[in-house]
C-alpha cells in the first residue's frame, strides 16, 4: 500500500460517505474544531453532535468559557461523561487567553503546551481545522492500519510507531494528506469496526493486508478493557455528580446517600470528586465549584 494509492481509493468513498457532522462544518472555527475533539475523546459522535451546538452557542470564543462560572460549565456538560474534560477545557480557554489572545494557536506544539491537550487533539485541531499535514492517529485509525498494513485482526496495544505508520502513509500535498486523515478515522467508524467489519464493502479492501491473508484471528496483545460501568465507582460517582448538577444549592451528603446506598462506595466517590475539583464540601453538604 502507498500513499497514492490509498489517496485514490479514500478520498472518493469518504466524499460519497461521510457522515454529516457538526464539526465537519466549513463555518465551524478552530475553537469549535477544538471543543468537539475534546467532547469526543469518550463520548459517541451521537451524543455530541447535539451537545456541541448547545455549547457554542452559549459560549461560541474561549473567552466566554474561561469567564464562566465553573458550575455552569459543569451543568452543561451534563451527562457527557468523564466530566474533568469539561475543567480541563475550561482550563484551556483560560489558557488560550491569557497566552494567544484567545486565539486557538495552529502550531501542534503550541497546542500541547495547552492544558490537557494530548497528542491526539493537538495533532487533530492542526490538521481538521488549519489543514497542516500530521498523522492523527485514534482507535479507529489504529485499527484500520493494524488489518490493511500489518495484517492483523486486531491492534495491539497503542504505541508511539502508530504514528511512524500513518505519517508514511500520507501524501506529501497538506490537503490531500488532511484528506486521508479523516477518511482513514471515517473508514474505522463505518466499515472497518471492531466487532462487525464489512470487508465487501470497504474501498481498500484490494489493497488490505488482513484480507490477503485470510482474515486470520488476531493472536497478539490486546488493550485492557474497561470494566463494566453498571455498579462501578464511576456509576457512582456519575450519580453524585447528577444531584449536584440538580440543584443551585448545597446538596446534604444525607441526601446524596440516597443516590448511592452503598456507603464505601459513595464515599470513595465524594472523595474522588472533590480531589478531581468537580466538587466542593461544605459543612456536611456537597457543592460544584464556582
Amino acid at each position: 500500500m502507498t500513499s497514492e494509492s490509498l489517496h485514490a481509493a479514500l478520498t472518493p468513498w469518504y466524499r460519497s460517505h461521510a457522515r454529516d457532522l457538526p464539526w465537519r462544518q466549513p463555518s465551524l472555527d478552530a475553537w469549535g474544531t477544538l471543543v468537539s475533539e475534546v467532547m469526543l475523546q469518550q463520548t459517541q459522535a451521537s451524543r455530541v453532535a447535539v451537545e456541541i451546538v448547545r455549547w457554542l452557542e452559549r459560549w461560541p470564543t474561549p473567552r466566554d468559557l474561561a469567564d464562566a462560572p465553573t458550575h455552569e460549565v459543569l451543568r452543561q456538560w451534563g451527562s457527557l461523561g468523564y466530566p474533568r474534560r469539561a475543567l480541563r477545557l475550561q482550563e484551556t480557554a483560560v489558557a488560550i487567553v491569557e497566552r494567544h489572545g484567545g486565539i486557538v494557536p495552529r502550531h501542534v506544539d503550541s497546542l500541547l503546551a495547552l492544558p490537557g491537550v494530548g497528542e491526539y487533539t493537538a495533532r487533530a485541531v492542526a490538521v481538521f481545522h488549519f489543514g497542516d499535514r500530521h498523522p492523527v492517529v485514534d482507535t479507529n485509525v489504529r485499527r484500520v492500519i493494524a488489518r490493511a498494513v500489518r495484517g492483523q485482526g486486531e491492534a495491539a496495544p497503542a504505541a508511539k510507531r502508530d504514528l511512524h505508520e500513518v505519517e508514511a502513509l500520507l501524501p506529501r500535498d497538506s490537503h490531500d494528506a488532511a484528506i486521508v486523515s479523516i477518511a482513514l478515522m471515517e473508514l474505522g467508524a463505518l466499515v472497518c469496526t471492531a466487532r462487525a467489519p464489512q470487508c465487501d464493502e470497504c474501498p481498500i479492501r484490494s489493497q488490505c493486508a488482513w484480507i490477503a491473508a485470510g482474515s486470520p484471528p488476531y493472536e497478539g496483545r490486546r488493550a485492557a478493557r474497561q470494566a463494566k460501568f453498571a455498579g462501578s465507582d464511576r456509576q457512582a460517582r456519575g450519580r453524585v455528580m447528577k444531584a449536584l448538577r440538580a440543584s443551585d444549592m448545597p446538596v446534604p451528603l444525607s441526601d446524596i446517600a440516597l443516590e448511592w446506598p452503598d456507603d464505601d462506595q459513595r464515599a470513595r466517590a465524594v472523595e474522588s470528586l472533590v480531589g478531581d475539583g468537580l466538587a466542593v464540601r461544605e459543612g456536611d453538604s456537597l457543592r460544584l465549584p464556582h
